[in-house]
């Protein structure tokens, strides 16, 4: 009997062991081939190109015909802005590069024809990581800024001269610290900066536009420079970009700060069409067209509202390169199976 007892107790105990083996297998198995949910809050593309933008085309036009409160008859204004940007990033290293063009002209019956927007807008900044939280980088900046066309001032009604392209043109050249604590915001700060002011036309220069000396066509300063980067959406449907330059010039008053500053809002309406506002202001303590004499220097504000077309430009990766191989399955060896295949256990 105890016999009888010990043999079943010894075969239920096996019976056990190899199903308790069968579901370990099975087990590994399932979650080595189970697919991993992402957050999508927290998970992220590790991407290392990434590349996307935005256009935006706005037109407003009003007419008055035996209108007793005046005004002009007709008048038409045209907005645009084109966005574009290129980011890299591999390990310690990024670049960041953004272009902004602006583009505007108004028509009215009293003043004729004249552009009312025109900037073009290229940073490129290369950054080296520097901290293991990832938020300082070791940075190099270069910024160009010019127009298109021919710009005007118009005191007293009257058309003066006053811009075209390459004149002016601000080249800025930097070297510094970038802190990034966000996707959303950034801050660059270099003690170490070269600052051109490029006036190629020979009018402009010999009226000693924008600091030049007469007859001369590049003006070099040395300070220090910042700029601040911050985009974010508000609401569900309004989109914000800005930014502010700041520059100090070592070798002439540093005190007086030149100071550029761009907004742009983007109001959703739906996927074409949006309202949008922007709002420019530029101090440059050499530009000095301003004032009852046309020498001074002055706070230049630019606000355009509009409503128009609105066409993101999707957005692309490229990912990083990973190793697509099936992961292999463990081995799990029975100690009660014989492994020998040279043929000796039959004999």
């Amino acid at each position: 009997m105890k016999l009888h007892r010990i043999l079943l107790l010894f075969f239920a105990f096996s019976y056990v062991s190899v199903n308790a083996q069968d579901i370990l297998v099975n087990t590994l198995k399932n979650e080595i081939y189970r697919p991993i949910k992402k957050d999508k809050d927290k998970d992220s593309i590790n991407w290392l190109w990434k590349r996307g933008g935005l256009f935006n085309f706005s037109l407003s036009q009003g007419s008055l015909s035996n209108w007793a409160a005046g005004g002009d008859n007709f008048s038409l204004a045209l907005s645009s802005y084109f966005n574009y940007f290129v980011y890299y990033k591999k390990d310690r290293h990024t670049w960041d590069n953004n272009l902004d063009v602006n583009l505007g002209y108004i028509q009215t019956t009293s003043l004729g024809g004249r552009k009312n927007d025109d900037r073009i807008d290229y940073v490129s900044k290369y950054g080296y990581k520097v901290d293991t939280s990832g938020k300082w980088y070791l940075s190099g900046l270069f910024n160009f800024r010019s127009q298109f066309f021919d710009g005007y001032t118009y005191s007293s009604g009257v058309p003066v001269f006053a811009s075209s392209f390459l004149s002016p043109a601000f080249v800025i050249l930097a070297a510094g610290f970038d802190y990034k604590p966000t996707s959303k915001f950034s801050l660059f700060l270099s003690p170490i900066t070269s600052r051109w002011v490029i006036v190629t036309n020979q009018y402009l220069a010999d009226q000693k536009a924008y600091g030049v000396d007469s007859g001369r066509h590049v003006l070099n300063e040395f300070g220090a420079f910042a700029t601040i980067n911050y985009n974010t959406t508000i609401l569900k449907n309004v989109d914000y970009r800005g930014r502010v330059d700041l520059f100090s010039n070592y070798l002439n008053q540093p005190q007086n700060i030149n100071f550029f500053m761009t907004n742009q809002f983007n109001f959703k309406i739906n996927k074409y069409l949006t309202a949008s506002y922007s709002l420019d202001m530029i101090y440059d303590d050499n530009v000095k067209i301003f004032g009852p004499n046309g020498d001074s220097p002055a706070l230049q504000v630019k606000s355009m509202i509009g409503l128009g077309f609105n066409m993101p430009l999707k957005k692309r990766h490229k990912p990083v390169p990973v190793n697509t191989a099936p992961p292999s399955i463990p081995t799990i060896i029975d100690p009660r199976i014989n492994l020998n295949t040279s043929g000796d256990h039959l004999n």
